[in-house]
C-alpha cells in the first residue's frame, strides 16, 4: 500500500491536534489528495438499479471525478461507462481496489447485502472513506466489525438511507425530542411490501449469461448454480443467502427516523411472529417485536412492533386514525403519554393525534424552512453530505457509528425469523445471544472465489 499521506488522514490529524483553535485554517483544496481544487475521486461497486441511482446522485456533486466503475455485468456495466466514459471498468471488486488505490478517494459500495461487508472492509484497510448501502451488513458481526475499523481509521462514512435527510423526517426527530408527545413507550412500523419468498428451494440450473460472472456475484456467499430469474437481476432481497427481507430493506428507511429520534441503542429482546423457516427463503409476513432499555425519550422500555407483507399493518387501536382515514401505505407511528405522532414514509408531514383528532403544530419554530416534497432534489442531499464531509466540510449523518447500531437492530429481527414466536434475549456488551442455537447465525463463513 502506497505510504503517501491522504487527504483525510491530513483533515484527521488537523482535526486531532487542534490547528484549527489557532487561527491555522486550510480550505479543502490547500490539502486534497491528488486534484488541485479539492475534487473526490469515486470508485463505484456495483452499478445496477441502485447502484445506477447512488452513481448518478454521487457524480452530480460538483466536486466529484468518477474514476472506476466495478459490476459483474457486462450490461451493467456498459450502461455506467456511457455516462462516465473516462472511468476504468472492473468486473472485480478485489482487482479494481488494489490497481485504482492510489488513483481512488472514496467508494461507494451498491452491491447486494451479502457483499457490503466485504467491498466496504477492504475499501476500509486501504484508508478509503466509504458510502454503502442499506442495510449495512448481511450479518451482525460483520456491522460490528465495520464499526470498529471506521472508528480505528478515523474514516469518513455514510449509510445509504437517503431519507434521512429529507425535511419531514428531520422535523419528526426534532418533535419528538421536543417532547411534543411526551415520553414514547411504545412505536409501531409497517410496510406491506413483500421481500418475502415461501415457496421452495429450485431445482436444476440454467446456462448462466455471458453478460454474468456467477462466481463474483456469489462472492463469499457459498456456491450455488445459477438459475435464470431468481437471484440476478430479479429477487436476492428475498434469499436468506443475500438479502435481508422486507425488514432489511424497507425496514432500515422507516426503523430509521424512530430509532434516530429516540436517540436507541439495541435492543435487549426481540420475537418474530412468522411461518416456520426453510432455509432458503424469508417468509412473507413477519411481525417482530423489539424491547429497548430507556433513554431520555422514551418510558422506562420501549416496545417496538414491525409488520410486514401483504396485508400489513393489521387493524390496532394504536393505528386507528381520525375520521375514518387510511393509513398510509407505509409509515410509523410513535404513541406517548401526551398523544400519537404519525409519521408516513417518505415526503408527507408527520401529524400529531390526541384524542382521536388531529392537532396543529408549529413547525415553524424548528427554523428548516419551508417543507420540500422533491424527492430528486432531497435525496441527493445525503449524498452530497458524504463528499463535503470527505472534502472536510461538515460531517455525515448516518456514519457506521450509528448505521451499524441501527443495522444490528434490524438484524436481530431477521435472524429471531429463524425461531418463531420464540423470544430472544440479546447481550449487547457481549454480542450474543442468551439462547445459544441462535448465536450461529451471527455470522457466517466467507468462500474464497
Amino acid at each position: 500500500m502506497s505510504k503517501k499521506i491522504t487527504f483525510i488522514q491530513r483533515r484527521n490529524f488537523i482535526k486531532k491536534t487542534g490547528l484549527g483553535l489557532f487561527g491555522l485554517t486550510l480550505a479543502p483544496a490547500a490539502f486534497a489528495n491528488i486534484k488541485a481544487g479539492g475534487r473526490l475521486r469515486t470508485a463505484h461497486i456495483g452499478v445496477g438499479n441502485m447502484g445506477m441511482e447512488d452513481l448518478k446522485a454521487i457524480s452530480s456533486h460538483a466536486l466529484v471525478d468518477v474514476t472506476a466503475l466495478c459490476d459483474v455485468d457486462v450490461n451493467n456495466l456498459a450502461a455506467a461507462a456511457k455516462l462516465h466514459p473516462k472511468a476504468k471498468t472492473y468486473s472485480d471488486y478485489r482487482t479494481m481496489l488494489k490497481e485504482m488505490e492510489d488513483e481512488i478517494d472514496a467508494v461507494i459500495v451498491s452491491t447486494p447485502d451479502h457483499t457490503h461487508a466485504p467491498a466496504s472492509m477492504m475499501a476500509m484497510k486501504m484508508e478509503k472513506p466509504v458510502y454503502c448501502q442499506k442495510p449495512l451488513t448481511h450479518h451482525v458481526i460483520e456491522a460490528r466489525k465495520m464499526k470498529a475499523l471506521a472508528k480505528k481509521k478515523n474514516l469518513v462514512t455514510q449509510m445509504g438511507i437517503q431519507v434521512h435527510s429529507f425535511y419531514d423526517y428531520k422535523l419528526a426527530t426534532l418533535l419528538i425530542q421536543s417532547g411534543v408527545i411526551g415520553k414514547v413507550h411504545t412505536v409501531r412500523a409497517w410496510s406491506p411490501k413483500n421481500w418475502g419468498y415461501d415457496g421452495p428451494e429450485p431445482l436444476g440450473s440454467d446456462p448462466i449469461p455471458e453478460t454474468l460472472d456467477w462466481n463474483l456475484w456469489l462472492g463469499t456467499s457459498a456456491e450455488r448454480p445459477y438459475k435464470a430469474n431468481v437471484y440476478h437481476p430479479a429477487n436476492w432481497r428475498q434469499l436468506v443467502d443475500y438479502g435481508c427481507g422486507t425488514l432489511g430493506d424497507m425496514g432500515v428507511h422507516i426503523f430509521d427516523t424512530p430509532y434516530n429520534a429516540l436517540a436507541l441503542d439495541v435492543p435487549r429482546t426481540i420475537v418474530n411472529e412468522c411461518r416456520e423457516p426453510n432455509g432458503f427463503g424469508y417468509p412473507v409476513n413477519n411481525t417482530v417485536t423489539y424491547e429497548f432499555p430507556e433513554t431520555p425519550y422514551t418510558a422506562e422500555s420501549l416496545k417496538w412492533v414491525w409488520y410486514d407483507g401483504p396485508g400489513a399493518p393489521p387493524k390496532h387501536e394504536d393505528l386507528m386514525l381520525p375520521n375514518g382515514e387510511e393509513l398510509p401505505d407505509q409509515g410509523a407511528m410513535f404513541i406517548g403519554e401526551k398523544g400519537r405522532l404519525l409519521l408516513p414514509h417518505f415526503q408527507q408531514l408527520p401529524r400529531k393525534i390526541v384524542d382521536g383528532k388531529y392537532v396543529e403544530m408549529d413547525i415553524e419554530s424548528f427554523n428548516l424552512g419551508k417543507p420540500v416534497k422533491d424527492y430528486a432534489s432531497e435525496s441527493k442531499k445525503h449524498y452530497h453530505q458524504f463528499v463535503d464531509a470527505c472534502l472536510g466540510n461538515g460531517e455525515t449523518t448516518a456514519p457506521f457509528d450509528y448505521s451499524a447500531k441501527l443495522t444490528e437492530t434490524i438484524l436481530l429481527g431477521v435472524i429471531a425469523g429463524r425461531f418463531p414466536n420464540e423470544t430472544l434475549n440479546w447481550n449487547s456488551k457481549k454480542g450474543k445471544f442468551a439462547e445459544r442455537k441462535a448465536n450461529k447465525f451471527l455470522n457466517s463463513k466467507y468462500r474464497k472465489f
